[in-house]
């Protein structure tokens, strides 16, 4: 019982400690982050999108690749588009600190 509640205490603070941007970023920072995330994944990084919120986003794709039969045991592998998507909602653990002069 106890390590069922350090397992979903280590979960729910995985989630917890995602980082929400300050303000708006630049199309060089959203590309910087981006393109940091999609390498970090390439390397076998944990991704922290769900499979079924892979399968959502990108079903038409998926249903274009491999079929309709295949779309519930598939997802997608690109590496920046599971990026984009982290960063669209707000799922990935880095930030920006803008230099101000």
């Amino acid at each position: 019982m106890r390590e069922a509640q350090v397992a979903a205490t280590q979960t729910k603070s995985v989630r917890d400690i995602m980082v929400k941007p300050k303000r708006a970023h630049t199309r060089f920072e959203k590309a910087r982050i981006i393109g940091s995330r999609a390498l970090q994944i390439s390397m076998g990084a944990p991704l922290h999108a769900t499979e079924e919120e892979l399968r959502e986003k990108f079903r038409e794709e998926l249903v274009a690749l491999y079929g309709v039969d295949e779309v519930n045991i598939r997802f997608v592998l690109d590496p920046l588009k599971i990026a984009t998507l982290e960063y669209e909602k707000h799922l990935i653990p880095i930030d920006v600190d803008p230099h101000l002069d």
